[in-house]
């Protein structure tokens, strides 16, 4: 579907020779640069803006809300025709939104919902991200005390995940069969503050973790520390495609790692931002239909990619895509791993 929903807005936007002659400026304001995951999205935006003849500018705003919102003044003081945004904090962005807006520049709302109908909205389905995780981890583990680990209070898609999760285990958590034993979030999406949750989570029910569902690889990383200092190896769920996670995934010590190809969202992010810049309507993008599912409610123009979830069972998904070499994913993989045989 990713590659189709790709295909077509190239397609619809069928850029001309004077639109390449013209060039426009695509302004991208990153919220936190530190990932490893936000350097595949990176790459993939700046090609796709460079084959639309356009130019790439961006910032990072470093985990700080005020400094995104001067990022965003920035950038348009150099003139960009469109913005990316990576919000860091979905409310305190409200200021930069009305100024771009007043300003005519057309926005897109970056993997976080800005719920404001002036921006479209681009992720994956978080919703079924966190369905994704949950379903894997219950399938080889479906009853027992659970761990969730959130992310950051201020990012809306920490409560899309658990959304997500909560639709596939809350009957199990209403019958007794699965038991919430602990649920923390943890602040900036940091391992090591995911570390901390899991290791209060553990002491306060004597090690008697039956699993974990993590709401992204980066604190998968923190809760497997957290559960190996005690010995530990059971059930844990993650997101992102993180090249650790992959191979954790292939040693054994995490269940799933549900990937988000980067690559497909921020080939779309640099096609459409280029296709708002040339004065195509948001509603008119390919694809694009209307997303209510924030906290107002408030229908915004989004295009939601399929996300794909990596087990033992189809490792050479990601292996063959390009994403990780063999050598990365399987080193001490466990026998039976898919794409880790001879």
């Amino acid at each position: 579907m990713n590659k189709l929903i790709t295909a077509a807005i190239v397609a619809t936007i069928g850029f001309s020779s004077a639109a390449l002659a013209e060039g426009k400026r695509i302004g991208v304001s990153w919220a936190s640069f530190q990932e490893e995951r936000w350097k595949t999205d990176e790459a993939a935006m700046v090609a796709a803006i460079e084959a639309a003849g356009n130019t790439y500018v961006s910032a990072d705003a470093q985990s700080s809300s005020a400094k995104q919102l001067t990022d965003i003044e920035a950038l348009m003081s150099q003139g960009v025709d469109a913005l990316i945004i990576n919000a860091w904090d979905k409310d305190a962005i409200g200021p930069a939104i009305d100024a771009a807006a007043n300003e005519g520049i057309p926005m897109i709302g970056y993997d976080r919902l800005i719920e404001d109908e002036r921006t479209f909205y681009l992720t994956f389905d978080n919703v079924g991200v966190g369905r994704i995780i949950a379903e894997s981890v219950v399938a080889v583990q479906p009853k027992g005390n659970y761990a969730i680990i959130k992310g950051d209070p201020g990012d809306p898609n920490a409560g899309f995940l658990l959304q997500g999760m909560m639709e596939v285990i809350g009957g199990a958590v209403e019958s007794g069969d699965i038991v919430i034993a602990g649920e923390n979030f943890s602040d900036s999406w940091k391992p090591e503050n995911a570390q901390k949750n899991m290791e209060q989570i553990l002491t306060a029910n004597d090690n008697n973790i039956d699993a974990v569902l993590s709401q992204n690889d980066g604190m998968a990383g923190g809760v497997v520390a957290a559960l190996s200092a005690q010995g530990l190896v059971i059930p844990v769920g993650g997101q992102d495609g993180d090249l650790a996670a992959i191979n954790r995934v292939a040693r054994g010590t995490q269940t799933v790692s549900v990937w988000k190809n980067a690559t497909d969202l921020g080939t779309a992010a640099g096609q459409i931002a280029s296709a708002l810049a040339d004065g195509m309507a948001m509603t008119d993008i390919e694809g694009a239909s209307m997303f209510t599912g924030g906290e107002k409610g408030t229908p915004v123009p989004s295009i939601l990619l399929d996300p794909t979830p990596l087990t033992k069972a189809n490792l050479s998904v990601a292996i063959d895509a390009g994403h990780i070499s063999k050598e990365q994913a399987c080193e001490g993989a466990m026998n039976g791993v898919d794409g880790c045989g001879m």
